[in-house]
């Protein structure tokens, strides 16, 4: 078979093989002299996984990670980092005692130690040194207590919780990245040092946000729950009067997708990424508790919660409709007279 059978099958009736060539031939020279740039490996994989007969050759699970793989070179850290508002941490001179409460309600193995502010961070202390801590107070027994303990027991009755974090020295350095560093060059960054905590420091070296390997892990495999991890409640819900509730840190995407209103459309929302931000930058200050603030569309954004910092959780619904007459019942006309039909000219 020569080369005209070849390209003959994938061609219009009529059409000129010369034709049908040159474009894809002219293509070639170009790249060949560097003057255009060959289609790259990447964007053939992303063209194949979009086309429909990838369907045979990935499972849906295995084309999303693929995809999210592929993806990966564009995001930054300020993608995935949990914001400064959300970070749970301990300052330093936080007492031994009230850590192990810390640790039982925050559901992290690591938390970030900081000095007066969290602008200055003096490292993380992980749940596995505490309790190794813990652990070497207790071993020592003196004669007295062991005829009251098991062989071997630790006597818990011996750790010092008034102890302070600075003094206890457990603490453990942490990694620290700009906002506009690529994930994927944190994550290589986090194996090499073995340390799964980075700090994300902004132009003034305050501290911006808090990333994790699993944040960063995430991005390609999603969410990573263990055992400890409560069902999380939907970020936008509707309510039964129709309304819809709204966690503040919920994105514009997510709102749209579940209230059908978009608001991507404005010069507000390309300045924000979350409904609490953009209702923020609406007020142009942080609302209060309770406080109605109108919104596009007819919306109207209820705060639901709140604090002096930023805005927790918030209701909307749609503006309620005036009578038309409302404003001029004054004027309507008085109540007939007793006996007299009230349509009676």
């Amino acid at each position: 078979m020569n080369d005209d059978s070849q390209g003959a099958a994938g061609r219009t009736p009529g059409g000129d093989p010369a034709k049908d060539h040159e474009p894809r031939l002219f293509d070639r020279v170009l790249a060949a002299f560097g003057l255009r740039s060959a289609p790259s490996f990447r964007d053939d994989l992303e063209d194949a996984l979009a086309e429909r007969g990838a369907e045979s050759e990935f499972s849906p699970r295995e084309r999303e990670m693929l995809k999210n793989v592929l993806g990966l070179r564009g995001r930054r850290v300020d993608d995935v980092m949990v914001p400064r508002a959300d970070i749970v941490a301990a300052p330093l001179d936080t007492t031994l005692g009230e850590l192990l409460r810390m640790f039982r309600t925050a559901g992290h193995s690591r938390l970030p130690v900081y000095g007066d502010t969290l602008d200055d961070p003096r490292g993380m202390v992980h749940i596995r040194d505490f309790l190794d801590h813990l652990a070497a107070k207790a071993e020592t027994v003196p004669a007295s207590r062991r005829r009251k303990l098991p062989a071997g027991a630790p006597d818990l009755g011996k750790v010092d919780l008034s102890m302070t974090l600075g003094t206890a020295k457990i603490l453990r350095p942490v990694l620290y990245a700009p906002p506009s560093m690529p994930a994927l060059d944190l994550l290589a960054k986090m194996q090499t040092t073995r340390t799964h905590m980075a700090l994300v420091i902004d132009e003034y070296g305050g501290t911006d946000g808090l990333v994790s390997i699993e944040d960063l892990v995430e991005i390609v495999v999603g969410d990573i729950e263990d055992e400890h991890d409560l069902d999380d409640a939907p970020m936008v819900a509707a309510a039964e009067d129709g309304h819809f509730v709204a966690d503040a840190r919920a994105s514009l995407e997510e709102f749209s997708a579940v209230t059908k209103v978009e608001l991507g459309t404005d010069e507000i929302a390309e300045e924000v990424d979350t409904i609490g931000g953009y209702i923020v930058t609406l007020a142009g200050r942080v609302p209060v508790r309770g406080e109605i603030v109108a919104g596009p569309q007819d919306l109207e954004f209820e705060v639901l919660d709140a604090d002096p910092r930023r805005i927790k959780k918030i209701r909307v619904h749609r503006r309620s409709q005036e009578p038309a007459a409302s404003v001029g019942d004054a004027a309507s006309p008085p109540p007939p007279a007793p006996g007299k039909p009230a349509n009676d000219a």
